[in-house]
C-alpha cells in the first residue's frame, strides 16, 4: 500500500509551479542576512553575498499573469532551490504594494522593504540561512532550479 505524503501540509498548494534555471559560481558566499537575489547578470563579485545565482531565465518582469496575481493579493509564496543534489526552500508574502517590474533580478526578503526587483516579503529565510550543502554545489554546479508556487491556507 503507497502513503502518500504532502511536505506542504497543512497548506493547499496551486498546481501551477513558475519554474526556471540560473547558474552558480564560484563567488557565491551567501551571507546575507535579509536577502536572497537571483540575478540575469553574467558575473558575480564577492561583493554580492546576497547573489545565489547569476545568468538567470528569470527576473520579476518575467513572472506569469497568475503568479503577479497571487503575490499581489497576499498570498504566501513558496519558493524551492534545487541543484542535483540538494534542495532548500522558503516562505514569504507577497503583498499589494509590490511593483514586480525589475528587467533583470528577483529578490526575496526577510524584511518588508519594496522596490521594483522584490519578489515576496517577510521571508522566513535570507542567503545565509540556506542549507550549506545547497549553497556548496551551487558554487560548483553549472546549473540549478528556481521554482515558485503560491500557498493557500
Amino acid at each position: 500500500m503507497a502513503i502518500k505524503v504532502d511536505i506542504l501540509s497543512p497548506f493547499e498548494y496551486t498546481s501551477k509551479w513558475f519554474v526556471f534555471k540560473a547558474y552558480g559560481h564560484e563567488n557565491v558566499r551567501a551571507t546575507h542576512r535579509s536577502t536572497i537575489e537571483i540575478t540575469k547578470d553574467n558575473f558575480l563579485t564577492t561583493r554580492g553575498d546576497c547573489i545565489i545565482g547569476i545568468r538567470s531565465e528569470a527576473s520579476t518582469k518575467d513572472f506569469p499573469q497568475w503568479l503577479v496575481e497571487d503575490i499581489k493579493n497576499g498570498s504566501k509564496i513558496f519558493v524551492v532551490f534545487c541543484t542535483n543534489n540538494y534542495c532548500d526552500s522558503l516562505i514569504g508574502y507577497g503583498d499589494k504594494d509590490l511593483i514586480l517590474s525589475h528587467e533583470n533580478k528577483i529578490i526575496f526578503r526577510k524584511s518588508n522593504y519594496i522596490e521594483p526587483a522584490t519578489a515576496l516579503i517577510r521571508s522566513n529565510k535570507a542567503a545565509i540561512d540556506l542549507s550549506r550543502k545547497l549553497i556548496d554545489d551551487i558554487k560548483k554546479s553549472e546549473e540549478f532550479t528556481i521554482m515558485i508556487t503560491s500557498l493557500k491556507i
